[in-house]
């Protein structure tokens, strides 16, 4: 009896600490507190706690030592929480973690202290942030994990050794960036790896001498990848078993391509150009090739291909596009004679090959700056330098020089680094980036020129770095776009020019980006955006707007955007939104964000054409007391209705309904009548007097015991998935 009474005591303590928008269950010692208007970590959560879900709420960064009251975490969810930052050290003290997801936030880069302290993680889950760069180190104390998912990110260039410290990682998530520029080092730290994937991204070669250092991989996903040619031995991963090069560009394949990887068995070539295929050498144990969706052409010079099908019992799973005669034809089907040589048209020649990387430069390093040959960096952070030194090595890759009050970069201010990826002038007090100042930065991907005093831009600044993709040009003074600035720039993807002073979006001023994909523009004081203003950009992804000073939806400047899955408007004075606001956008949207405008009335077709794409829609801290019928948006993940005051009567009961129906927290809440207020929508009463209130809806008419059942198997159906989420294994 002594222990039981104990035990209570100790439940009841642990009760009494709960937060309060948590729901924490004591016996499995889960605590989940989703979908809140949390801002800050809570610090009453139960010491003894293991497994502790914060999905959906607002903590922008996670500080230092943000989780020191809960030492005993083994799980940790931090999915949609809006995070920006990690700052140094933000888990440390959490030395039993073993998953952590940071899905689906903003966090853009990964400095080298960032997870420090998770010695015992083993699933790190990094997918839809914004991560355009991870520094060296950043993961040198995760020695325990086994999974790290950075799929959906903005990364365009690994570095070497980027991955150093992670000896006992199975598994490497890479999809969905624009990875174009591996290091050749990129995965030597990752002896235990055994499964790679790179698909959907934008390498246009086999980056065959990353993958060399691959070992025990044994399986490799390259697939919707620009890559058009694989040539002679370009692949020697000695333990790979399955390889996917589908829905690429390849139009053609070398003879001995894959000889170095004599544990081969399935090769997915499916969706590209390839016309036939020679005999593939040093791969004895292959056992299945599958070329659907190429236009073969099944004439006499297949048939070599054909026999060393048959002679090494290989599987082939294709059909012949021509000639006419055979056309639809399964490979397997066809017999020698029947592969003739009329009508032959000439295969394409194989697309040349990228230059190969020189040998490494001398040794060399400016005075009172550091220059790493492990890792190809160089930095001279914060010495108080006049002017930008020269004479790093040739093959640095890296090059930090914040905080040094250079205040221009003149002409060739960089010379002799052909291969230098990402440049930092972070807060040097720049005014001027003089025509030339990148001249002869041909490899040039990132460059940061944030918290300077930049207020014009050059064309001619960019000339010889044709290979920039990600210039961030915040917290600058420019009070207009610098119109025409990017027309040396065909490979930008993103562009941040967050926290100006710019007043309006003109037509022209995005000439030639015409590759962007993210454009921020925060923060500034735009109150109008040109119809064809955005034009150029048709493969616009990302636009974040809010914190501006529009007074309506820009809708004629969303017209021509067909791939835009992402528009934020918080934080700007729209207090009305009319009927087809985002037609424009409709077939593509997923993420929209009304949030903190002050919004008094949504027009009741607004939303017209969105529904089933749409898969989060922010709406919190408005005044609008209704909102127009959205049951067609059938995918929602996330509905954010906190702080709006709606006025519950019948006019609302169809909205009542729905959210009744919806499997997700959206904090809906009465302003009016008095009667109702500060109650949630879904238990108000003041329904009960509608017409047709009941109808078919059991349970109903009594709201109190519709909210403990609800709050009753809502707390069993969070613990379940809870656990079922932490455990389940993500395919």
């Amino acid at each position: 009896w002594g222990l039981l009474l104990l035990a209570a005591a100790l439940r009841a303590t642990a009760a009494a600490r709960c937060p309060a928008p948590c729901v924490c269950d004591n016996l499995r010692a889960h605590v989940l507190c989703l979908n809140g208007s949390l801002t800050a970590i809570p610090d009453t959560i139960p010491e003894l706690t293991r497994e502790l879900d914060l999905r959906g709420n607002s903590f922008m960064v996670i500080p230092a030592r943000g989780f020191l009251a809960t030492p005993y975490l083994t799980h940790l969810d931090l999915q949609r929480c809006k995070v920006e930052r990690l700052e140094e050290g933000a888990f440390r003290g959490l030395g039993r973690l073993v998953y952590l997801n940071l899905a689906s936030n903003g966090i853009v880069l990964l400095y080298q202290e960032s997870l420090d302290g998770l010695s015992s993680l083993q699933q790190l889950i990094l997918e839809g942030n914004h991560i355009e760069e991870i520094q060296p180190g950043a993961f040198g104390h995760l020695g325990s994990l086994t999974v790290l998912d950075l799929r959906a990110n903005a990364l365009v260039y690994l570095p070497d050794m980027v991955f150093q410290g992670l000896q006992v990682l199975r598994w490497l998530r890479l999809s969905h960036n624009a990875l174009h520029v591996l290091g050749s080092e990129a995965f030597a730290a990752l002896p235990a790896l055994r499964r790679l994937s790179l698909d959907h991204n934008e390498l246009q070669a086999l980056p065959g001498d990353a993958l060399a250092r691959l070992d025990g991989a044994t399986w490799l996903d390259l697939g919707h990848n620009p890559i058009t040619y694989v040539a002679e031995e370009a692949l020697a991963m000695a333990s790979l078993r399955h390889l996917f090069l589908d829905h690429a560009s390849l139009q053609d394949v070398a003879p001995d391509a894959f000889a170095r990887s004599p544990q081969l068995r399935i090769l997915d070539l499916r969706e590209n150009q390839l016309q036939g295929l020679p005999p593939l050498a040093g791969v004895g144990g292959l056992v299945r090739v599958s070329l659907d969706g190429n236009p073969l052409l099944c004439s006499c010079l297949l048939r070599p291909f054909h026999k060393w099908l048959a002679r090494a019992r290989v599987q082939a799973e294709g059909a012949c596009a021509a000639p006419p005669t055979l056309r639809g034809r399964s490979l397997d089907s066809l017999k020698s004679p029947e592969m003739r040589c009329s009508h032959l048209r000439p295969r394409p020649n194989p697309t040349a090959l990228p230059e190969q990387p020189r040998a490494a430069g001398s040794r060399k390093c400016p005075q009172g700056c550091v220059c790493s040959p492990d890792f190809h960096h160089g930095s001279c952070e914060n010495r108080n330098l006049q002017e930008i030194p020269q004479g790093f090595p040739e093959d640095t890759r890296l090059l930090d020089l914040r905080r040094n009050p250079f205040r221009t970069v003149p002409p060739d201010a960089f010379p002799g680094l052909k291969e230098l990826v990402s440049l930092h002038l972070q807060r040097c007090s720049i005014r001027v980036l003089h025509p030339g100042a990148l001249r002869g930065l041909e490899s040039l991907v990132y460059l940061y020129l944030t918290d300077n005093h930049l207020s014009t831009l050059a064309a001619a600044a960019f000339e010889g770095a044709p290979q920039l993709a990600y210039l961030d040009l915040d917290h600058n003074a420019f009070t207009r776009v610098p119109a025409g600035s990017f027309r040396l720039l065909p490979n930008l993807i993103s562009l941040h020019l967050q926290h100006n002073a710019i007043g309006e979006l003109a037509e022209g001023d995005l000439a030639g980006a015409r590759g962007l994909r993210w454009l921020y523009l925060a923060g500034n004081a735009i109150r109008h955006i040109a119809p064809a203003a955005l034009a150029p950009t048709k493969m616009l992804e990302k636009l974040q707007l809010e914190g501006n000073h529009l007074a309506e939806v820009p809708t004629a400047a969303l017209w021509g955007l067909p791939a835009l899955s992402e528009l934020k408007l918080s934080r700007n004075p729209i207090k009305h939104i009319g009927d087809s606001a985002f037609l424009p956008v409709a077939s593509s949207l997923q993420h929209l964000y009304l949030d903190n405008m002050g919004l008094e009335q949504i027009s009741p077709y607004a939303f017209a054409g969105l529904g089933p794409k749409i898969r989060s829609l922010y709406l919190e801290s408005n005044k609008m007391s209704n909102i127009p019928d959205m049951s067609n948006f059938t995918a929602l993940e996330i509905l954010n209705l906190q702080d709006v005051p709606f006025h519950c009567d019948c006019q609302l009961l169809p909205l009542r309904r729905w959210i009744n129906k919806l499997n997700l927290r959206v904090g809906a809440t009465c302003g009016s009548p008095a009667e109702a207020k500060g109650l949630k929508v879904k238990f108000s009463t003041t329904f009960q007097t509608c017409p047709g209130w009941g109808q078919g809806k059991a349970g109903e008419t009594n709201p109190n015991k519709t909210k403990a059942a609800s709050k009753s198997s809502k707390k069993k159906r969070s613990g379940k998935s809870l656990a079922r989420g932490f455990s389940k294994s993500r395919a």
